[in-house]
């Protein structure tokens, strides 16, 4: 486990927080609004029956959202810097990477958010409650609160964290923490998307797909 001074109070840790937790939360919640608006347009049937799946839909639309997240909170974490004259260290090399494991385990997140969607169809007051438990795991510095960092997001934005603001970079973490980074993640993204497979198939079976 990353070890140090409690970032999380900090200037520079709160705009790190900011950054990841205001990206976390457009990425995860993609794939659910766009069910929702699929639902209410009634076009979300005919997404099921394209020849590609709507797996594989779906696995670009959140791609997608991905990019084009990623350059306009890079340009929003530029504006927060100079507005509070705190510069971080921005390393694609070693930032991307991080980003990108945090970010699968985010989407599993929106997949288990968007599974509840087909079956549920109104969650949005779920979804606005769901973005406050994702502030305390992108906020809550580990040396803290260890425990979460057996939940998603919290040790990548650790590691997040120690590049941004010490400067580090991949090859200066232990093996370890890296390892557990990835496990996390994927163990997370596995758990979102098999969640959502099974409501999907609750949803088929109820007909639920075209209503709203």
């Amino acid at each position: 486990m990353v070890s140090g001074p409690n970032l999380g109070n900090t200037i520079d840790g709160i705009v790190v927080g900011f950054f990841l937790w205001n990206f976390t939360l457009e990425v995860y919640s993609e794939l659910s609004n766009s069910l929702i608006r699929e639902a209410q347009w009634g076009t979300l049937e005919q997404l099921y029956m394209s020849p590609e799946g709507f797996g594989w839909i779906s696995f670009f639309q959140v791609l997608s959202s991905f990019s084009f997240f990623f350059l306009a909170n890079i340009g929003f974490l530029y504006l927060m810097m100079l507005t509070t004259g705190r510069f971080l260290h921005l390393r694609l090399g070693s930032t991307l990477p991080i980003l990108v494991l945090v970010l699968l385990g985010v989407a599993g997140i929106g997949y288990f958010l968007g599974g509840l969607t087909l079956v549920f169809k109104r969650v949005e007051s779920f979804l606005q409650i769901v973005q406050f438990v994702i502030l305390a795991l992108v906020m809550f510095p580990l040396e803290s609160f260890p425990l979460i960092k057996y939940f998603p997001l919290a040790y990548g934005a650790d590691l997040l964290r120690e590049v941004m603001i010490n400067g580090k970079t991949l090859s200066q973490f232990p093996p370890s923490d890296l390892a557990f980074l990835v496990l996390n993640s994927v163990f997370f993204f596995a758990i979102g998307f098999g969640a959502f497979k099974y409501f999907e198939g609750v949803a088929k079976r109820k007909g639920l797909l075209g209503h709203y």
